[in-house]
C-alpha cells in the first residue's frame, strides 16, 4: 500500500476491559512495518497492567486526562502533552487516576505480526502483582 487516509468514522474499537482501543497503523491495515499507532481510551480506575513488548520499543503520549505510568519500579503521573519511552523487554504499566476518561496514543515499533503488537502480561507476578497496592 503506498498511502491511507485513517478517518475516525472507518475506525472499528476494541472494548477492552480497561477502556476501548483503535488501531490507527498496523501491518493489516495500512501495511505498516515500522510503526504500529493506537488510539486508547482509559476508564476511570482503569488501566493497561504491567507487561512488556519483547522486541519492540513504545512511546506513549498522553492527549488528556491523569496517567499512572510505571516504568519498573519508577512511577509518575503524566498529563496532556507528556510522554514516556519504553524500551523493548522493559516491564511498564499504565493506568487512569483522574476521574475522566484518559485518551493515550501509544507508538509502537517495530510492528510485529498482523495485528502489529506483541505483548507479554505479567501482571500476575510478584512484585507487579503487589506493586501498586503497596504505594511504591
Amino acid at each position: 500500500m503506498p498511502h491511507k487516509f485513517i478517518l475516525q468514522a472507518d475506525l472499528q474499537p476494541n472494548n477492552m476491559d480497561f477502556g476501548r482501543l483503535s488501531f490507527l497503523s498496523h501491518p493489516s491495515t495500512t501495511g505498516a512495518k515500522h510503526l504500529t499507532i493506537l488510539s486508547v481510551s482509559v476508564l476511570p480506575g482503569k488501566g493497561h497492567d504491567f507487561h512488556y513488548h519483547p522486541n519492540q520499543e513504545e512511546v506513549i503520549h498522553v492527549l488528556s486526562g491523569t496517567i499512572e505510568v510505571w516504568v519498573e519500579r519508577e512511577k509518575r503521573i503524566l498529563s496532556p502533552g507528556d510522554s514516556v519511552f519504553v524500551p523493548p523487554g522493559v516491564i511498564h504499566g499504565a493506568f487512569n487516576v483522574g476521574s475522566d476518561e484518559a485518551k493515550v496514543l501509544p507508538i509502537l515499533g517495530p510492528s510485529v505480526s498482523d495485528i502489529g503488537i506483541e505483548i507479554v502480561d505479567v501482571s500476575g507476578e510478584a512484585p507487579w502483582n503487589t506493586l501498586r497496592a503497596n504505594g511504591a
